[in-house]
């Protein structure tokens, strides 16, 4: 992959449809900047034409173009160049947990949780939530929050390639999941993740909304509710009172028949206690004469208190219903009541004791679900608390029409706001009414009137409204078969062709016959011809979509999260660390910054387009345009700004993504050999970015390039004043040394630079020799271990130096356990109260945390906390932080792959000092010094509980240190560690 090529797609998150691709690609450029790109010997066509001559065309089975004449030549370079057609890569969310669709999973909302019991899809599969989030074929989740059962953990272990389960049946109205072999497990007795919360706090507004996550221990542990103002109150029962009245809900109606309520119908509860997910479960019965129709259950958190009122002490509850939703699924508002108190005893007694201890919680629980009732789709409400937190903070970047529209949006009905996230989370963008179906929406034709005229959806109900473009998107609703009898229907000079075209082809060969045929007018009625195949479709207007693509990346501030990142929290899947958002500054300060930062975006996805297409005219129309940008951009002095936002909110600029645009195009022109152009774009980086963190690399490049073309002195140059800009850091320090060393020889220069000693210092070397597999140059290195299995080098190296080379322990982790002892130890100052470093509870580092501020804003806490490191506090501080934050995520932090124990012993036998050299070098610059760091970590205890570490980079017979690998082993070497480079050969014959 290009240089470059993997943040920008990052930085891309997921492609919209560009309505103004033209538009942007047409902007005017300055001339002169790029040479037009070099001509392929073969023609090679991106799109579906025939090209000009006689020759026929075919298709490449690497690139997927289409290209004239001899294909073998064609077929060479595309290997070469590593050209493959792009598949799409699985998500968590699309991966199939099951073979057979036969999994029916349920979600679960209790009155006052707000928490997932797992996903749900009605009469579905588990894997079908899985693929709703991000394909084509679902929605954003399928959800029900009704029931009540005690909510469930889900366990994800990847030991195993394909990940099945166990069908589950619906017991009395619960689901039951078993799991084959523990690789997918629900189990309400424990959570996913230690501690981890249901829910984000700190986010929403509303009252209904601020529920901790302790809620149902103080419900549990102390007879509390809330009082009217929403502060807590003691519910101390009437002893005299020999009555039990309480409001709760119907929840869990799905599992019921579908039964029509009235105002006032009677109910009564029933006990479940063979209910295989909640052993307290009550069921809500109908009070017919002749036999009762089970119309739901009552919340879990109430169930656990009448539970045993119920079985112990023989109460019996009935009651009615006060009122009726919408949603035939919905919660359904009853009361309940009690009144054979005496029955059981006196007051003085142990009973009665006992019995007022249930009375008083159950009391509680229903005072609680007052002001907290169920919350009916957990998307929907996810998508409204996303729309209010932007419209709060950012309003200024909303035009008037905008604003309108979105607060018509929240002003819609639950079904219609319910069909457009489900909606707005497929690929689409047309899709057929017909076959949009979801349980959770009453009325489809009320929803889709309200979106309409909200103008939140564009509708296809007549051929007066279809344009082209709409003509080619409606015809991906039709599946092959379709495609076929309708290129079968047209006329007889068109139908030759079809059939010389053949079944075996790609879809998209079949609508670019149908829309030729529409084009050359040899059928003017093809659109009523579409619209009697898909019917009445419908899409997300432009306008719609283009508005809350902006909401959605303004509340994110990234293209890698979406709407998908609050199930992982619902689901317990990931939980956010705990921080306070402190806003003193905007990060767009008005409208045409955003905009111009949502344009550079634009032209990174055309440019990532492109080149998956092979389209080199686009590429370097792309590179010309970012340049054209680049070149009238000024940076701000930042000599004047330390610790200001200037360094960290500067990659939320246009000019940060064109600067990245044009990176990814010095590597593309690199891969060309248009070497020229290439020093023409790092030149321009360089002049105009002076206080950027990667100045080392452009610099490194354009040296590079320069010696490329022959300018051996211009090269020497260049590495020279690099080695003096204070921007150029860590590895690319260490190849410019290398580069001014080598070139720098007599008579281009005469002195020998002052580094020169302390760069070529010798690090300590061991050689292994090793049984090999496979010889084959381009190949991983594999060989044989003393137990006769299948090895790399690391493992290699760890069984030499856990035998003869000095009995040590140790891990091979390259930079991962260095990242996550620093994350662990540094957690209060890397979450410390920082204005403007999280804007979004979503975050799992601050945005300064790559930058200069993060050491400059926090200095005093950075090395306060290093003091304790150096003078040997480290594995107290750690255990400490372990304990608080396990299971959290962080930045750099992987709490599956080491264990406690391995941290203790691993900074136990570092040292205070030595570790707190390596912290204090992360903190200052994280971003440069975060990879490279030796392979194994190895430490050996002594009798006094005292020990030693040694640190060892592992290679092969064919590879080399890096760059960054030496500034580190240079770096570590200066710090007091004991460093070596293990290099592993084969064994001679």
């Amino acid at each position: 992959m290009l240089k470059g090529r993997e943040s920008l797609i990052r930085l891309i998150g997921r492609r919209r449809r560009l309505r103004r691709r033209h538009s942007l690609l047409n902007s005017s450029a300055p001339q002169g900047l790029l040479i037009a790109p070099k001509e392929d010997k073969d023609e090679v066509t991106t799109g579906n034409g025939n090209g000009n001559g006689g020759e026929e065309m075919v298709d490449c089975p690497v690139c997927g173009n289409k290209v004239r004449g001899e294909i073998n030549s064609h077929l060479d370079k595309c290997l070469a160049r590593g050209t493959k057609r792009k598949l799409s890569q699985c998500t968590l969310f699309q991966l199939k947990f099951c073979t057979r669709p036969k999994v029916t999973v349920s979600s679960v909302e209790s009155d006052f949780t707000r928490t997932y019991v797992g996903p749900s899809a009605i009469d579905g599969n588990i894997c079908d939530l899985a693929s709703d989030i991000s394909s084509s074929d679902g929605p954003l989740n399928n959800v029900q929050d009704e029931s009540n059962s005690s909510p469930v953990s889900l366990t994800l272990t990847t030991n195993r390639s394909n990940i099945c389960t166990r069908e589950s049946s619906v017991c009395n109205g619960v689901n039951r999941i078993e799991n084959l072999d523990g690789l997918v497990k629900f189990d309400d007795e424990c959570k996913l993740l230690s501690g981890a919360k249901p829910t984000i706090s700190g986010l929403e507004d509303s009252p209904q909304h601020q529920i901790s996550d302790n809620r149902i221990d103080n419900i549990t542990n102390s007879p509390l509710s809330l009082s009217e103002n929403g502060t807590s109150k003691c519910v101390e029962p009437l002893e005299d009172d020999d009555t039990i009245l309480l409001d709760t809900f119907i929840v869990g109606r799905k599992f019921g028949g579908v039964i029509e309520l009235t105002i006032g119908a009677m109910v009564m509860l029933s006990r479940d206690s063979q209910n295989v997910k909640d052993t307290n479960a009550i069921k809500v019965l109908t009070e017919d004469t002749g036999h009762s129709k089970e119309l739901g259950f009552i919340p879990r958190e109430l169930a656990q208190y009448l539970s045993p009122l119920i079985d112990k002490f023989q109460l019996r509850f009935e009651g009615h219903i006060t009122s009726i939703p919408q949603h035939p699924r919905a919660v359904v508002p009853i009361q309940i009541y009690s009144s054979s108190i005496a029955s059981f005893g006196k007051k003085d007694s142990y009973g009665f004791q006992e019995f007022n201890s249930f009375r008083r919680n159950a009391l509680c629980a229903a005072e609680f679900s007052k002001t907290h009732p169920p919350i009916p789709a957990k998307y929907q409400h996810n998508l409204l608390l996303l729309l209010k937190e932007v419209l709060k903070i950012n309003a200024h970047l909303f035009t008037e029409g905008e604003k309108t529209l979105l607060k018509s949006f929240l002003s819609l009905s639950d079904d219609s706001q319910r069909l457009f996230a489900r909606l707005y989370a497929r690929k689409g963008p047309w899709f057929r009414m017909a076959r949009i179906s979801y349980a959770e929406i009453c009325d489809y034709e009320e929803a889709v009137k309200g979106l309409s005229e909200a103008e939140c959806v564009t509708l296809f109900e007549s051929i007066d409204k279809l344009q082209i473009d709409d003509l080619k998107e409606v015809l991906n609703v039709l599946n092959v078969g379709e495609l076929w009898d309708l290129l079968c229907s047209l006329n007889k000079s068109h139908k030759k062709i079809v059939q010389k075209f053949g079944h075996g082809t790609r879809k998209q060969d079949y609508i670019a016959r149908v829309l030729g045929a529409y084009e050359s007018r040899l059928c003017p009625n093809l659109p009523s011809m579409i619209l009697g195949k898909t019917g009445s479709c419908i899409r997300i207007s432009a306008s719609a979509e283009s508005v809350f693509w902006r909401a959605e990346r303004l509340f994110f501030l990234n293209g890698e999260q979406d709407l998908s990142a609050f199930l992982l929290v619902d689901l317990g899947i990931v939980k956010y660390p705990a921080y306070n958002c402190i806003f003193t500054d905007q990060i767009f300060p008005d409208r045409s910054d955003l905009l111009s930062y949502e344009e550079a975006i634009e032209v990174a996805q055309v440019m990532d387009e492109s080149l998956d297409e092979n389209n080199n005219e686009l590429v370097s129309r792309c590179i010309e345009i970012s340049a054209s940008h680049v070149s009238s951009f000024v940076e701000e002095d930042r000599s004047s700004h330390s610790g200001s936002m200037v360094a960290f909110l500067s990659c939320f600029s246009a000019s940060w993504v064109y600067s990245k645009v044009i990176l990814l195009g010095v590597s593309f022109l690199e891969h060309e050999r248009r070497y020229k152009d290439a020093i023409d774009l790092l030149k321009l980086l360089l002049v105009k970015f002076k206080y950027d963190r990667r100045r080392g690399y452009w610099t490194l490049r354009l040296s590079v390039d320069l010696e490329h073309v022959g300018c051996l002195d211009e090269s020497l140059e260049v590495a020279e004043k690099g080695l003096l800009d204070p921007w150029v850091r860590a590895g690319s320090i260490v190849a410019l040394k290398r580069r001014v060393l080598r070139l720098g020889k007599p008579p281009r220069r005469w002195k020998t630079p002052s580094f020169s000693n302390s760069f070529n210092r010798k690090i300590v070397e061991v050689h292994v020799q090793g049984r090999p597999v496979n010889c084959k140059t381009g190949v991983k290195n594999v060989f044989y271990g003393e137990d006769g299995e299948r090895c790399g080098v690391e493992e290699l190296a760890l069984e030499y130096y856990a035998g003869g080379g000095g009995c040590w322990q140790g891990v091979h982790t390259e930079s991962g356990i260095w990242l996550t002892i620093f994350g662990i130890l540094m957690w209060d100052v890397v979450f410390a109260d920082v204005p403007n470093v999280f804007r979004t509870k979503f975050q799992t580092a601050p945005l300064d945390l790559e930058t200069d501020s993060f050491y400059e804003v926090r200095r005093g806490l950075v090395e306060a906390l290093l003091d304790k490191i150096e003078h040997g506090m480290a594995e107290e501080l750690l255990i400490m932080s372990w304990e608080s934050h396990a299971g959290t995520a962080c930045r750099g932090v992987n709490w599956d792959k080491h264990s406690l124990s391995e941290l203790r012993a691993a900074v136990t036998c570092i040292g205070g000092p030595c570790l707190a050299s390596i912290c204090r070098n992360l903190a200052q610059d994280y971003r440069s010094w975060s990879s490279g760091m030796p392979d194994l970590l190895l430490w050996r205890f002594h009798d006094d509980y005292r020990g030693e570490a040694k640190l060892v980079e592992v290679k092969g017979p064919r590879d080399r240190l890096s760059e960054q690998q030496r500034a580190w082993l240079l770096f570590l070497m200066d710090c007091g560690f004991n460093v070596e480079v293990c290099k592993v050969s084969h064994t001679p014959i």
